[in-house]
Formats: structure tokens, sequence, C-alpha cells
């Protein structure tokens, strides 16, 4: 356990996790430093460019960093077949620039990655040993920014997890709300399977760690919500939630044929991160009605 307070460097600060994170670190007695090239009114934010090692060093020797913790990233799946050296910046890039910031200062790198690196013709959940196989171009960039951690020689930890949703930012169950409120009825893929998770679990994960000192545990660990859905369950759930009228309807993917391949089966196994943390995980049903009942209040 640490004694003195540690200072923390959060990229993307301002996306849907780095916001969660930042209510997760209040209750924390170290120091967070909240980063992004982007800002919003309201929210203390450093100005850094993860893109650019110079930069990323001497803003992370000027706040005595002890550990970072990776937010930034490159998400959007479909735009990335096009705008496939910006994915590999983001993704890859930065996250080898940020890796070797950590172990040039001796410093712990928490990055967090994706069920995007398997190709999802998996059966049963998926361990972190299985052999990865990226259907597209954003898996293929942060598999490379996994490999990039790992082969930088500095203290990380990996967090993979999937269908990321809280009441921060865009995501599935803020489209799913404003769709099943404005139409009768909705048709949403059932040919695609994994579990939810809810950003504030993630981050109040990602907080513990750090306040613990939990860093000899280095390595990759899976984590998102339990339980197993299609995105047509998660959406009628949803919408079941929100007591809206509206009629959910199940459709395969190839009625919505998209840009980049997404994989069929990402149900990801959470026993090694409950093991090594001691930590229980809810079902992903129940933060879901955490989350609609505080967008419907802000409404």
């Amino acid at each position: 356990m640490h004694d003195k307070k540690l200072n923390i460097l959060v990229t993307g600060a301002n996306g849907q996790l780095g916001r969660c994170l930042r209510d997760a670190a209040m209750l924390s007695r170290n120091r967070f430093i909240f980063t992004d090239v982007s800002e919003i009114p309201g929210l203390e934010t450093v100005s850094l460019d993860v893109t650019n090692k110079d930069t990323l060093d001497i803003v992370a020797d000027s706040e005595n960093v002890d550990v970072i913790v990776n937010c930034a990233g490159y998400t959007n799946v479909d735009k990335a077949e096009d705008e496939i050296q910006l994915a590999d910046l983001l993704n890859h890039q930065a996250a080898a620039n940020l890796a070797a910031c950590a172990r040039r200062r001796k410093a712990m790198l928490i990055h967090i990655s994706t069920d995007y690196i398997f190709d999802g013709t998996a059966s049963k959940p998926i361990t972190e040993d299985c052999a990865p196989a990226p259907l597209g171009v954003y898996g293929a960039t942060k598999l490379a920014g996994e490999q990039a951690v790992m082969a930088s020689a500095c203290r990380y930890i990996i967090f993979r997890t999937a269908w990321l949703y809280s009441a921060y930012g865009r995501n599935f169950v803020k489209t799913m709300l404003s769709l099943t409120a404005g139409h009768p009825m909705v048709k949403v893929v059932n040919d695609q399977v994994g579990t939810p998770t809810y950003g504030p679990d993630l981050a109040r994960l990602i907080v513990d760690v750090i306040d613990g000192g939990k860093f000899d545990r280095t390595g990759i660990y899976n984590y998102t919500g339990e339980g197993v859905c299609s995105w047509y369950d998660f959406a009628s759930e949803i919408n079941s939630l929100a007591g809206h009228g509206c009629k959910v309807l199940p459709c395969s993917s190839s009625d919505y044929p998209t840009k980049a391949r997404r994989p069929h089966y990402s149900v990801l196994d959470k026993s090694l991160v409950k093991t090594t943390f001691g930590i229980s995980i809810p079902h992903w049903k129940e933060p879901l009605k955490a989350c609609i009942q505080e967008l419907t209040n802000e409404n």
C-alpha cells in the first residue's frame, strides 16, 4: 500500500469512460489529472495530445505522474475502415507513447482495450489467452495498441471491455431511448451476442485498483457486465425499462450491412478479473436500471 498521494494522469478524460472516471475519482484520496484534446465547459481539463510524445513526457514529468490511465482512443468502428492512419495513430501509436512514458517514469499504465480484437466465432465465453483475430481496422489497431503496451516493458494492466454505456457521450442506450421514444417500431439485430458494460462500474474498478495499490497484478483482464444478450435483447430491455410503447423487432445483421464487420459472439469470460481483484460483477440488467433512471431524470 502507498502512503504517499499518487498522481494519476487520465487521457481521454472527456470521453465516455473518462467522464465516468471523473465521477469515480471524486472519492479517491489520490490526485487525478484529467487530460484531453477537447474541452467541455465546466470540466477542468489539461490539454494533452497523446500522439505527441514530447508534450506527453513534459506533462507527465511536470505533474510527477505515478499512474497513467488511458481512456483515449479512436472508437468509430465504421469510420475507422476509411481513416486507417488516424485510427492507428490514436489506438496504437498513442498507446506505445504512453507505455514508453510509463516505463521511463517507472509508472503504472492502465490501458483500455476491446472485444473487437476477436473475430466472434467462439461459442463459449472468451478467455484472456484466446487467440485474437480482429475483423476490421478498429480491432486491428486496438490489438496493435495492446501489443505495443506489452512489448514496452512498462508495468501495465489492460482491461478489455465491450458494449460500454453510461449517461455520458454517445452510446447504444441513449440511441435506443431516443428511437423507442420517437418511433412505433424499431428493428435491432439479434445475431450479435455479447454483454453490456456500465461505464461507472468499470471506472470504479480502475479507481479501486489504483487506491488499493494493486499494481503487482500485471496482465490482461476481461471486464464487462455479467450475463449474455443480443443487441435485440438489450434494446428490448431498454424499451421496457423506459416504459416506451415501442415495438422492438429482431432482425439479422445482413438486413443492416455496416462498413465494418461485427463479431457475432463476443461474450468475455470474467473469471480472472474476479479472482485476481476479489470483485463481484453485477448482471447487465441491474446497472441498466440505474442508468435509465438517471437519463430519465435528466430529461
